[in-house]
């Protein structure tokens, strides 16, 4: 079954803001996303997923960005 979550209920789950969300919709860098009329939507899977990526082993040479 397709769990779509608001952005508030993704920010909750990731222990993150819902404008720290917005700021990775306008910048990029942050989970995938649907928009559905006006409304975003979040995936279950997609949030794992970006967790995942996240997913250091030492804290030498900073983010795979540069930005982190």
């Amino acid at each position: 079954m397709l769990a779509l979550l608001t952005q508030r209920d993704a920010a909750r789950t990731l222990k993150l803001s819902v404008r720290t969300l917005e700021r990775y919709r306008v910048r990029g860098g942050g989970p995938k996303y649907s928009k559905i009329g006006r409304l975003v939507r979040y995936n279950d899977h997609d949030l794992e997923a970006w967790v995942a990526s996240r997913a250091v082993s030492n804290t030498s040479g900073g983010g795979r960005d540069g930005r982190d």
